[in-house]
């Protein structure tokens, strides 16, 4: 375990993820390693530094299954979850198992996360419109929240890197239609 970082979801719930040396699991490059969430971490006792046994939860999320601990290095210092947002710094609030960040849209994660989720097919299928294009809207301020994906002009999209005449032209059509 290099580190242990705090993802930030669509609904605000943080989760700490395992970054880790690559490994091969099930002839799959691992980098990275669900904790699920604080109890989970304290219950296994993962910390950064640590040798731990992952496997790929139901054949496709990799998970941290248990520390080696005789391998663990001197001074290995336990988890704690943030007081914080990682992405924002707005207050961090425990419900049951699970840490939520309380910013809501104005937190990045969360904002980028909801529209990645209203564009998608399951809900308003907005063709063209993927996680790496929310998130540039997000970034140069276009997109604030999902019903700026409403009132984007072409001239604003433009100015934006690997955006031309007709790929801002299809993403306002899908976005009409």
């Amino acid at each position: 375990v290099i580190e242990i970082i705090v993802s930030v979801g669509r609904t605000g719930a943080l989760t700490p993820v395992a970054s880790l040396e690559p490994v091969k699991v099930g002839g799959v490059t691992i980098e990275r390693a669900t904790l699920h969430n604080e109890d989970e971490v304290l219950r296994k006792d993962v910390r950064p530094g640590d040798t731990v046994v992952v496997q790929r939860a139901g054949d496709v999320i990799p998970e941290v299954v248990m520390v080696i601990k005789e391998k663990r290095p001197v001074g290995a210092k336990p988890f704690k979850m943030p007081d914080k947002c990682p992405e924002c710094s707005s207050i961090v609030e425990r419900v049951g198992a699970i840490h939520f960040c309380v910013g809501v849209l104005s937190c990045p994660a969360q904002l980028k996360g909801a529209i990645e989720h209203f564009v998608s097919k399951r809900a308003m299928d907005i063709e063209g419109l993927g996680g790496m294009h929310v998130d540039q809207f997000v970034e140069a301020g276009l997109v604030k929240d999902v019903a700026d994906i409403y009132s984007l002009k072409k001239n604003n999209i433009l100015t934006l890197a690997r955006w031309g005449e007709k790929s801002a032209d299809n993403l306002l059509e899908a976005v009409e239609k």
